[in-house]
């Protein structure tokens, strides 16, 4: 303490100096306008340079923070890319499975599923639709994802339909885009796998193929997606394909199923039938005309002609 009472009484000269120049430029600046305007314009300049190199300094001590907030930004973009790509593949999925525009002679009747075995040699399922709703054996059945299975029994109300799922079941398919055709069965084990017979070796299968009806039968119309090529093999006999296939329809949560009707069915059946039973043909012409009268009769409801009497007037 005594050294700094030393130090300011043999400095006293410089610092009483220092003291008289500071009050000597705030008179100047106060009371002399041009002074006075060049202090402010020189004293703004230097406050708005120190600002800014202040703000430098604080934009570089935040520029982790804010490259957190942009990783974190372009983490949740990525995510939205990811999910997008994962929709549009599921949306390509879906317009394979997509059911096809049934032909004009062909009508569905919605169902619901009341009861369904899985894991049986020989499974059914049961719907609540019968004979009053106009559900007879042999028609298709399908639902939003594909092929079904083939109605087997009817009573007044209810149906059991015999689905892919059954040791005896057995359907005419082909490989989209493609005219090599087999049929569909089930070897039991799996509830969503079947295999595809009869494909000839020299047919370019690969994995992914979608498979699909043929349209042989009066069953169902061709363009049904049944299911997907998971794996090639060869048959028993070794002459042709055997292919493993996973199915479109998810058996463990259908629910909702329709019923395919085609209404040129009876017709192809009786006029097979009349070629290989002549005997028989009076009867068959005679359900032929019966047939011919309930066709047109649905016709005239869906498209009901104007009253004569009201077009005169």
């Amino acid at each position: 303490m005594r050294a700094l009472f030393d130090l300011l009484i043999q400095s006293k000269h410089w610092f009483l100096f220092l003291l008289l120049e500071v009050f000597s430029l705030i008179f100047l600046f106060s009371y002399n306008g041009y002074q006075k305007s060049v202090y402010f314009t020189t004293a703004n300049d230097v406050v708005g340079t120190t600002y800014n190199v202040i703000s430098g300094i604080t934009s570089y001590l935040h520029l982790q923070e804010e490259n957190n907030q942009l990783e974190a930004t372009n983490e949740r973009l990525r995510k939205q890319v990811l999910a997008m790509r994962q929709q549009l593949v599921q949306l390509q999925q879906d317009s394979i499975k997509r059911l096809p525009d049934l032909p004009q002679e062909y009508d569905i009747i919605p169902a619901q599923v009341v009861n369904m075995t899985l894991h049986k040699a020989n499974n059914f399922i049961t719907i609540n639709k019968g004979e009053a709703d106009g559900i007879r054996p042999e028609m298709g059945v399908i639902c939003s994802q594909g092929v079904v299975g083939i109605v087997y029994m009817t009573s007044r109300h209810y149906s059991i339909v015999m689905p892919l799922l059954h040791v005896n079941s057995k359907v005419s398919c082909r490989l989209r885009n493609s005219e090599y055709f087999g049929s569909l069965i089930w070897k039991r084990g799996y509830a969503n796998i079947a295999y595809v017979t009869s494909i000839p070796r020299h047919a370019p299968v690969k994995k992914a193929d979608v498979v699909e009806t043929n349209g042989f039968s009066d069953i169902f119309p061709a363009g049904l997606p049944i299911g997907r090529v998971q794996g090639i093999g060869d048959s028993s006999d070794g002459m042709s394909y055997l292919l493993r296939v996973k199915l479109f329809a998810d058996f463990a949560t259908l629910r909702e199923v329709s019923i395919i009707t085609n209404y040129h069915s009876p017709e192809r059946r009786l006029l097979e039938q009349q070629a290989s039973d002549p005997a028989k043909q009076d009867s068959i012409l005679k359900a032929q005309e019966e047939q011919k009268i309930i066709v047109e009769e649905k016709l005239e409801v869906e498209n009901p002609q104007p009253d004569k009497t009201d077009t005169i007037r």
